[in-house]
């Protein structure tokens, strides 16, 4: 999540497509009353204010926790059904609240939930995933745009003492081992998490050795190949595969809108320097106004803080007060 952005941290990477623009949005939680636009892409939603165009936010659907539709309170629109999106990041709730200023369009609801539910339904192509339904008759089940480019039997994992026997696939998304005598135990790894890709001296012999990111735990995979040259081969096409798909990433969310928005370039208004001059001491966290207290009608109760050594409000459960800091600080 980021607010507050600027123009560069806003564009899109690569692999990124904008599927939706909608004009005009309102952030009805943090900026209440005032005309943006929202864009929807296949990664994240982008808000920004037309007025002011370096009042934005970016929220990844990786941090999503659910979308609802209920009644806000809205400056432009009264009350009226608006977008709630409920997410997390680093421990912390945030809330947003989305209000379409046309009236009666239904379209904010449906893109945004949509193109969710694309990104939610396709983790295969971005996460490492263990014993998972990945074979069927002895095949690997592909997913939408994959191509197998190579199969290879008797691939030993060596993730055991003994090592397990079994085939290795390399495709054009990632590289999958299943153990021969059990369909499920087995491995996908999308070139999206891998980090290094190596061939290593072992207690088996030369092994090919995948190192996965730290976001998915730092994995590292080993498997023995014979003889050298298929070896050799292999680790120097995963790499080339791997080169390729940095390029162009395929993240598996497929969902196009009958209506096809302009190019997020030619949406980008370019943001004008204020001349004014912001002092250290006094920043403030964008991200406190989308703080998320459900619909809280009362204070909770008060309650002694040791730490503080004072009495405070009731924290909610899931929240401390260090969690509570590091939003404010």
């Amino acid at each position: 999540m980021r607010s507050n952005a600027k123009s560069r941290q806003m564009k899109m990477r690569p692999g990124e497509v904008l599927i939706d623009c909608l004009d005009p949005i309102e952030d009805t939680k943090g900026n209440n009353g005032e005309k943006g636009r929202l864009l929807v892409t296949n990664l994240r939603i982008i808000w920004h204010s037309i007025v002011l165009p370096r009042v934005n936010l970016s929220v990844g659907y990786n941090c999503f926790v659910s979308t609802t539709t209920r009644t806000a309170n809205s400056k432009l629109r009264g009350q009226t059904e608006a977008l709630y999106i409920l997410t997390k990041c680093n421990n912390t709730r945030f809330e947003f609240i989305f209000t379409n200023v046309v009236p009666g369009s239904p379209r904010l609801f449906a893109s945004v939930i949509a193109v969710h539910r694309a990104y939610e339904t396709s983790k295969m192509y971005r996460e490492l995933k263990l014993r998972c339904a990945l074979i069927q008759n002895k095949q690997l089940r592909l997913l939408p745009k994959e191509q197998v480019y190579d199969k290879i039997n008797g691939v030993w994992n060596l993730s055991s003492d003994q090592g397990n026997l079994g085939t290795f696939f390399v495709t054009n998304v990632r590289v999958v081992w299943h153990a021969n005598m059990n369909d499920s135990f087995n491995v996908s790894i999308p070139y999206l998490q891998i980090r290094s890709v190596k061939i290593r001296d072992s207690k088996f012999g030369l092994a090919l050795v995948i190192e996965s990111s730290q976001a998915t735990g730092g994995y590292v995979l080993g498997f023995k190949i014979d003889p050298v040259e298929k070896l050799e081969g292999t680790a120097k096409e995963i790499k080339s595969l791997h080169q390729v798909f940095s390029v162009n990433p395929i993240f598996g969310v497929d969902y196009e809108m009958e209506e096809k928005p302009q190019q997020l370039e030619d949406l980008t208004v370019e943001q004008i320097q204020d001349d004014v001059e912001i002092e250290a001491d006094e920043q403030t966290d964008a991200f406190v106004a989308y703080f998320a207290d459900g619909n809280k009608q009362q204070d909770r109760e008060p309650v002694f803080s040791e730490e503080l050594g004072l009495a405070i409000e009731k924290l909610k459960d899931g929240f401390t007060l260090q969690g509570l800091w590091e939003v404010m600080g």
